[in-house]
Formats: structure tokens, C-alpha cells, sequence
């Protein structure tokens, strides 16, 4: 696994996993406004977002990323997006509680023994699915690694007493805050913000108060999206480690591509690299994006 300081906000390994059942998932399609229905044949948009995720692992091989790829199973559409599981500094694992049956499904006993032989300190949390308290890992909550604090947007994906319990026992600082667009609160965390070593982006205009840009103004400089922008998954990125040690960025193609001018120079000052995958497939039917798909290891 990656060698990383304590104090490093991101890593040069990930794991990808690549979905061989990938469609719209009607479990999750109720708190998800960004997910469209299958509207043509399965086989076909499971293909496509096949060949999407390919060239998306590949881009990141390319730029000096360890890829550690492996695959899904049936039943599961949305495993794609590995938001069961989360690694940390120190050798730690977190499991987590999931909202729908077969997203609860992809927590997968032989993928843990796998990782288990380097993170061998294991917190589960899944227990509380038998209360339906979810907690979808990194996803639910927006990790500042290096102060310790987790921004957790308040959804049915995300129970306020489970996040508690985690900060507790993680020793981060909790800051849980409301939002609402497309008529309901958006269901994770990491699509309204990204949080970078020097740079943080976060949708502000879907935010019920502006507290939260104040606070993260503190530690570093902020770029601030539209609910449009938001919604071109602008907001679901995510700071690797590449060649030579360089932090690079991971955003869509649909997302940087929905950013104004004056934005894309503001990444340009702290980002000389922006990887830029074309996904609209996974986008369009999955309800996520680039940073979803991704699984830190640290």
C-alpha cells in the first residue's frame, strides 16, 4: 500500500472496482435525483460504462497513479462506486452501514480478508444497518485528513448519531450541515465538496446556511460551484498523487467542462495536472461520478 505521512490529505494508490451488472439502480434511484432511468437495453449501458471505466483507470495509470483494480458482482449495479469500505493512516479499515439491500450486498468478505492483511485494524460499523442508520463511508462524509475534521452532509444516507460515533472514535472534529436541491437533501457528501491539500471546491448554492464555506475559508482557498455545476458532478473530485510525487486532480470531463473560466484558472494555480475522464455514461445512470468510484489507499 501507499507510504504516506500522517499528515497527507491524499494518496498515490487507489483501488477500482469494475462492475460487471452496471445499471440504474432502482434501490437507490428514491434519494438520488441525479440517477436517470435504464432507457435501452441493460446490456448495452453496462458496456459502455465498462469501456468509460477503462479509460478512466488507464488515465490514471498513465499519470503515475497505483491502480489496484478489481471486479464486482451481480446483483449489485452500483458497485462501481466502493462506498462500503474506507482505509486510513495507521493501517485502520472502516465497514459501513448501507441504506438499500444490495448495496449492503457489496460488502464483500473476500475483499476485506484482502485488505485485511495490511489494515489490520478493522472498526465495523455495519450494525447499524439492523436500525436503518446508514453511513455510506467517505461518501457520507467529506474528510479533511490532515486537521482531522469530517464535513457530513445530514441525508437518509447519512445518520447523524453513526458520523458522531465514527469522528469519536477517529478523533476527527464533527461538523454536520443541511442541503437541498432537486427537492430533497443531496445524498452525499462528496458530491457537494472535494477537499484538497491547499484547495477545497464546494457547492455552496445548495448549502441551507453559509457557515460551512466560512469554516473551510480558514484552512484553505475555496472554489465555489452553482447547483448546475453540481450537478455535472463538478463537485465529486478528488486530489491524487501522481508522477514524481505531483497532486493532481481527478474531475470528469462533464464536470471541468461545466466550470466558468474564471474557476478553471483558480484549479490551474494549485492543480497543473487535472485528469479528465470521459464517464457520462456512469454519471447518467449511476448518480456518481469520478470520486465515487475511487477507494483511498492509505
Amino acid at each position: 500500500m501507499a507510504d504516506q505521512s500522517v499528515s497527507s490529505q491524499s494518496t498515490n494508490h487507489i483501488m477500482l472496482m469494475e462492475s460487471v451488472d452496471f445499471h440504474a439502480n432502482p434501490e437507490t434511484m428514491p434519494t438520488n435525483s441525479y440517477q436517470h432511468k435504464d432507457d435501452k437495453e441493460v446490456g448495452d449501458i453496462h458496456q459502455q460504462a465498462v469501456a468509460e471505466f477503462r479509460v478512466m483507470r488507464d488515465l490514471l495509470v498513465e499519470h503515475g497513479v497505483s491502480v489496484t483494480t478489481t471486479l464486482g458482482q451481480k446483483g449489485c449495479p452500483d458497485d462501481i462506486f466502493p462506498n462500503w469500505l474506507s482505509t486510513h493512516h495507521g493501517g485502520r479499515m472502516v465497514l459501513y452501514p448501507m441504506l438499500t439491500p444490495n448495496r449492503r450486498a457489496e460488502r464483500r468478505k473476500d475483499i476485506i480478508e484482502i485488505l485485511r492483511r495490511t489494515y489490520k485494524d478493522v472498526q465495523d460499523f455495519s450494525l447499524h444497518e439492523q436500525h436503518d442508520k446508514a453511513l455510506e463511508s467517505t461518501g457520507a462524509m467529506c474528510l479533511d485528513r490532515v486537521n482531522k475534521v469530517a464535513y457530513q452532509v445530514r441525508s437518509s444516507r447519512s445518520h447523524d448519531e453513526v458520523a458522531a460515533m465514527w469522528c469519536k472514535m477517529n478523533d476527527y472534529t464533527h461538523i454536520s450541515f443541511d442541503t437541498e436541491h432537486n427537492g430533497q437533501p443531496v445524498y452525499h457528501a462528496d458530491v457537494v465538496m472535494w477537499i484538497g491539500t491547499d484547495l477545497v471546491g464546494v457547492c455552496s448554492e445548495c448549502l441551507i446556511k453559509d457557515d460551512i464555506v466560512k469554516h473551510l475559508k480558514h484552512r484553505r482557498e475555496v472554489i465555489e460551484f452553482t447547483n448546475a455545476q453540481m450537478e455535472a458532478f463538478c463537485g465529486n473530485s478528488l486530489e491524487v498523487i501522481g508522477t514524481g510525487g505531483e497532486k493532481m486532480l481527478v474531475m470528469s470531463a462533464g464536470g471541468y467542462n461545466s466550470l466558468r473560466d474564471d474557476q478553471k484558472s483558480l484549479l490551474a494555480q494549485h492543480y497543473k495536472t487535472i485528469i479528465k475522464p470521459e464517464i457520462p455514461t456512469i454519471e447518467y445512470y449511476g448518480g456518481g461520478s469520478a470520486r465515487c468510484m475511487i477507494l483511498e489507499l492509505f
